[in-house]
């Protein structure tokens, strides 16, 4: 049955992305950045609805009460990354356009890349970390002005559930260029939907939003361990079953 469930989800997905891939592009040329991430979002959240209908994946949320308030205010993102999920589902979260920090090599992925090309993000080579840092910092604090926020995971790719990655120190550093905050996210969705396979499963996932981190005056390598540390701490208590 799960592996039903996961074909039936995959068509969802394909044939949504296609007519929402040509309102996106249409709605880029026309109008503005935050107009067309909006057009956006509003297939991710036919994505979840899918999650949620077809899938049987339940998704639960704590800490909204810890993002900034106001139009103007900047955040920088920190998310533990397990499965494609979290791409998802954290944009539907949020309540102001999100710029994620992504390999370029996603942009050549039919439809959902071109996309994500007309969206301004900050696409990067991983293969040069000096340029890729230089990048991030120019393009995050020329986003972070506009009313966006930075979305990155820090481990740099997706982690076997139950593991902890390297934690790199690029979204810190942002942070303490620009003195804004910090947004540590814990998410615990390899329960349901794994970092790879195809076959999802239905359950319950958990996003943990925590307390912001203020930046100003910091170290980036010391405010990276702090973050570090809350989100490990959080998968602990929002998954424990992934934590002998």
């Amino acid at each position: 049955m799960a592996w039903i469930r996961s074909v039936l989800h995959m068509v969802w997905m394909v044939v949504t992305v296609i007519p929402w891939t040509l309102a996106v592009l249409l709605t880029s040329i026309v109008a503005s950045r935050t107009t067309t991430w909006w057009v956006a979002v509003n297939w991710f959240r036919v994505v979840m609805l899918g999650t949620r209908w077809i899938l049987g994946v339940r998704m639960e949320v704590q800490g909204m009460e810890h993002l900034p308030l106001g139009k103007t205010s900047a955040a920088v993102l920190l998310a533990k990354h397990q499965s494609a999920l979290e791409t998802l589902w954290l944009p539907t979260l949020m309540t102001h356009p999100l710029a994620f920090v992504f390999k370029r090599e996603l942009l050549k992925i039919p439809f959902f890349g071109w996309s994500m090309a007309r969206l301004d993000m900050i696409h990067i080579d991983r293969e040069s970390r000096a340029a890729a840092m230089k990048h991030v910092i120019e393009q995050g604090r020329r986003l972070l002005a506009q009313g966006n926020w930075v979305l990155m995971f820090p481990e740099g790719t997706r982690i076997p559930r139950g593991e902890e990655g390297t934690y790199q120190t690029a979204g810190t550093r942002l942070a303490v260029e620009t003195g804004a905050p910090v947004v540590p996210i814990a998410v615990a969705t390899a329960r349901c939907w794994p970092r790879t396979g195809f076959v999802k499963y239905p359950g319950v996932v958990r996003v943990s939003i925590g307390p912001l981190m203020p930046s100003q005056g910091q170290d980036p390598k010391v405010l990276m361990r702090q973050a570090q540390a809350w989100i490990e701490a959080e998968m602990r208590r929002i998954d424990p079953e992934a934590y002998p």
